[in-house]
């Protein structure tokens, strides 16, 4: 299992340099991804389901006084990594690197990971509520055999525009 600041030092290397919020998407998407490919865990980290996305606490508390990009990660290494954790990475780089970060937000609130976590909460309410591997695992195995889930690169701009929309209370639909 990787250590998260090898994955973060790795995200860096390949994407250049990255919203420190953002890192926490592509890592959650990563993860989710690499659960449903290789039935592991990527990393051990935590997980939570906070307003207005996923975030890994115990990584957020090491960069919260760094607000905004993040172009090296000096606690990783990213030659450590195997080939299949560099394969992690990157595909979330090619499936959501591109994406904005009010796209990234948009889309991962949207989900059911983030949204049943947060179910019963007010939209901007704290909660250290777990995003786990089971329910990543559960709702993005689904996506992957669902002939109508679709593709992010497929969707138009007024598609991006309502779920923006739609997110931007935060809120659970």
């Amino acid at each position: 299992m990787a250590s998260i600041h090898d994955l973060i030092a790795y995200l860096l290397q390949k994407n250049g340099p990255t919203g420190s919020m953002e890192v926490h998407t592509l890592l959650y998407y990563a993860q989710a991804w690499h659960l449903v490919d290789d039935e592991e865990p990527l990393f051990a980290d935590r997980i939570e389901a906070w307003p207005p996305q996923p975030v890994l606490p115990d990584l957020f508390e090491l960069h919260a006084d760094m607000v905004g990009l993040l172009d090296a990660w000096p606690r990783g290494d990213a030659e450590r990594l195997t080939a299949t954790e560099r394969e992690a990475i990157d595909d979330a780089l090619e499936n959501y690197g591109r994406l904005s970060h009010i796209h990234l937000a948009a889309l991962v609130t949207s989900e059911a990971p983030w949204r049943d976590a947060r179910a019963g909460l007010d939209p901007l309410e704290i909660s250290h509520h777990p995003i786990t591997p089971a329910a990543l695992y559960k709702y993005y195995s689904s996506l992957a055999t669902d002939d109508d889930a679709i593709p992010i690169e497929a969707m138009t701009e007024d598609a991006w525009d309502r779920l923006v929309d739609r997110s931007l209370g935060f809120g659970v639909a």
